[in-house]
């Protein structure tokens, strides 16, 4: 929930509100958080490891769990008061600096609270369901959050009828966001406090070599090695990249193309959560039915040419108009299928993940979620800010206006926007979706995994039973 309280408002709102409230132009905007990926790509590969290799008294994950809560909050917090007077490059100097620490913050948690999965079950099918759990709660934090906001945050006026882009209303939902990150990071970690004695711990110091530098970036960057990761590791980036464009532009269609007004968007926004409840218990039964990775791929383009089927319509004139009284329910109705087939992709996706936790054990003989979920989450993170530049780059070949009117907007130029956005969107996915080709673990291969690393746990503890001075007890 912390993670998608930080999504919806980073992904969403800080591209309109730079570029739409203060008047920031889309380009530096998205440059800006693009620019962010630099710093993902030695923050959290490094976070990962270091989790990984972290003993204490509260495990390896927990540490972190708890230390992000209060940077997080105030790094999200600061992200949306620059200060005045400063020109439109420092203040996306002032983006970048501030979402970077956000990401770098929020990933101490994020990494490991996704690292603790495949250490609380090994069973094939429930670890999809305790992503499909996760995800829930995940797209709870997005809409949820965003629904609020827009019902009773974005207070629309004469001067500002569509609430979204009245300036005022952006202090009281940064307030709110980061209050509601800082409560859901620290339930997480109380919450599954004590399950630290349950989960696996790191070596004992001194009974593993001592790692250089050069050793611990070496091993940081071995899951690239592992086919299956990289399979999941490239189509995270064509998707995350779709999603952080259609996050980054949705608003805008929303606003200029349907123009809808607050209390519709904020109904519209409940389609997901819909979505999200849909999916939950589906997501399962499919990876049984399909295979994790056939589900995941034939969900992801069907939703999104779903998805997708309300703009192309309008650009050919074929869809509701503004005003129409049919048009805010078909939305919704299109918008809970076509994202609940998409969280079936993310959700099974994320299970697939877990399991290579298995198979990378048996290939090196460690277990190293940590190092893999950092990856997966830099992943995430670094092309949902690469989705928000490209969107930058669509409105600024579209040749959209800052600070434009909704209600005195030309048609071509939102037409314009529509003809650059379809084909990169349904792009984007379509290459990730055939990238999961490649990915290779079946359920029996997953069993066999869990059998070997079994065999291989016993005939550990039998050695230390055997090297136990004259029958002392076994440690």
């Amino acid at each position: 929930m912390a993670n998608g309280i930080k999504g919806a408002a980073f992904s969403s709102y800080l591209m309109l509100y730079f570029n739409q409230v203060i008047g920031v132009p889309a380009a530096i905007v998205g440059t800006a958080l693009a620019c962010t990926l630099l710093v993902d790509a030695i923050v959290d590969p490094f976070l990962g490891r270091w989790a990984d290799v972290t003993r204490s008294r509260w495990g390896r994950r927990h540490p972190f769990m708890y230390a992000a809560a209060v940077p997080t909050t105030i790094f999200f917090f600061l992200t949306w008061f620059p200060p005045d007077g400063l020109s439109h490059v420092q203040l996306g100097f002032w983006i970048f600096a501030f979402a970077a620490t956000t990401r770098a913050a929020i990933s101490a948690f994020e990494i490991n609270a996704s690292a603790m999965a495949p250490e609380l079950t090994g069973d094939y099918n429930e670890r999809t369901r305790l992503f499909s759990l996760r995800y829930w709660f995940g797209y709870a934090g997005v809409y949820g959050f965003t629904a609020f906001s827009l019902a009773f945050i974005f207070i629309e006026s004469p001067e500002y009828p569509r609430g979204q882009l009245n300036p005022a209303s952006y202090a009281n939902f940064a307030a709110l966001g980061a209050v509601l990150i800082f409560i859901a990071i620290l339930i997480c970690a109380a919450g599954t406090h004590n399950r630290i004695p349950y989960l696996r711990q790191a070596a004992p110091a001194g009974s593993t070599p001592k790692l250089r530098l050069r050793d611990h970036l070496a091993e940081m960057f071995a899951a690239f090695r592992n086919r299956a990761f990289l399979a999941i590791f490239g189509f995270g980036v064509f998707k995350y990249t779709a999603i952080g464009l259609y996050s980054a532009t949705t608003l805008y269609f929303s606003t200029f193309l349907f123009k809808l007004d607050t209390t519709q968007l904020a109904l519209l926004t409940l389609d997901s959560f819909v979505a999200a409840t849909i999916a939950a218990p589906l997501a399962p039964i499919f990876s049984r039915w399909l295979g994790k990775r056939t589900s995941s791929m034939v969900f992801a383009v069907l939703g999104v040419a779903i998805g997708l089927s309300p703009l192309l319509l309008s650009l050919l004139g074929l869809f509701f108009v503004p005003g129409d009284p049919l048009l805010v329910p078909t939305l919704f109705v299109i918008g809970a299928v076509y994202g609940a087939m998409v969280a079936v992709s993310l959700i099974n996706t994320s299970s697939m993940l877990a399991d290579v936790v298995e198979e990378s054990a048996v290939e090196t003989g460690r277990h190293t979620a940590g190092t893999f979920f950092a990856a997966s989450s830099f992943m995430q993170q670094c092309s949902n800010a690469l989705g928000i530049f490209v969107a930058g780059l669509v409105l600024a070949w579209s040749e959209f206006p800052e600070q434009a009117d909704p209600a005195t907007i030309a048609r071509p130029v939102v037409d314009s926007l529509l003809l650059h956005y379809i084909p990169t969107s349904i792009s984007l996915w379509t290459i990730g979706a055939l990238i999961l080709v490649f990915y290779p673990i079946t359920r029996a291969r997953h069993e066999r995994n869990m059998e070997i690393l079994r065999a291989r746990e016993a005939e550990a503890r039998e050695q230390e039973q055997r090297d136990a001075a004259l029958g002392g007890p076994a440690r």
